[in-house]
C-alpha cells in the first residue's frame, strides 16, 4: 500500500527524483505520456470502482511527472518557488476498476508568463477507453509571498516549445465546458 504521509503530507509517487535533463534538440510528444499506474486496492470504494477523489489524486501524480519533465523538482521548490492549482474540472467517463492498468496524457492548451492551463486525459492501459478527463489551471507562485510570479526564463522557455508542439493537437472535447443544469429555453 503507498504511504501517502510524508514528513510534509501527501507524496507522489516521484517524489525524491530529481528531474530529467531538458533536451532542447529532442521531439516533444504531443501529447505527452509521462505516467501509467494500476488502479491500487486503497483507491477502490464501498461500490468496487475507484473513487472520484483517487481520480484527483492520479491526474495530480501525473501533473507531477510533467512537473519532472520540465524540471520542476524539490530543488526547484527550495528555491522558493512552485506551480499551484487554482481550478479543476474533472470529467468521469467510465468506472475504473481494481487491477486495471491506466494510461495518462497531458495537453498543454495555453500558456502565459505565471499560468498554463493544461488538460490530462486518462485512458485504460488495456482497452484505450477513454476513463477520465482532467481540466487545470495553474500559477506559477512564489513561495514566500505566496503570490504569482513570473515563470523562470529556462522554464519559460521549455514550456513555449511544449505549448508549440501541443497546438497542434485539436482542442478535447471536454476542454471548456461549465457545470450547470442543461434546460430549455422556456422552461423556468
Amino acid at each position: 500500500m503507498r504511504d501517502l504521509q510524508g514528513p510534509h503530507g501527501v507524496i507522489t509517487p516521484y517524489e525524491g527524483n530529481p528531474h530529467r535533463d531538458w533536451d532542447s534538440d529532442a521531439t516533444i510528444p504531443a501529447p505527452l505520456r509521462v505516467h501509467q499506474t494500476p488502479v491500487k486496492p486503497e483507491w477502490v470504494d464501498y461500490n468496487k470502482h475507484m473513487s472520484e477523489s483517487c481520480y484527483l489524486l492520479v491526474f495530480g501524480d501525473n501533473s507531477d511527472a510533467f512537473f519532472r519533465y520540465v524540471g520542476i523538482d524539490e530543488a526547484y521548490r527550495a528555491s522558493g518557488l512552485s506551480f499551484y492549482t487554482v481550478e479543476t474540472h474533472i470529467h468521469y467517463l467510465r468506472e475504473a476498476m481494481e487491477g486495471e492498468p491506466l494510461r495518462l496524457s497531458y495537453q498543454l492548451l495555453d500558456l502565459d508568463r505565471k499560468r498554463a492551463h493544461v488538460f490530462q486525459a486518462m485512458h485504460h492501459g488495456g482497452s484505450g477507453a477513454l476513463l477520465a478527463t482532467a481540466e487545470q489551471l495553474l500559477v506559477h507562485v512564489d513561495l514566500h509571498t505566496g503570490r504569482s510570479a513570473p515563470l523562470p526564463g529556462e522554464l519559460y522557455e521549455r514550456l513555449l516549445a511544449i505549448r508549440a508542439a501541443h497546438a497542434l493537437l485539436p482542442t478535447p472535447e471536454q476542454a471548456g465546458h461549465t457545470i450547470g443544469i442543461r434546460r430549455p429555453r422556456d422552461t423556468p
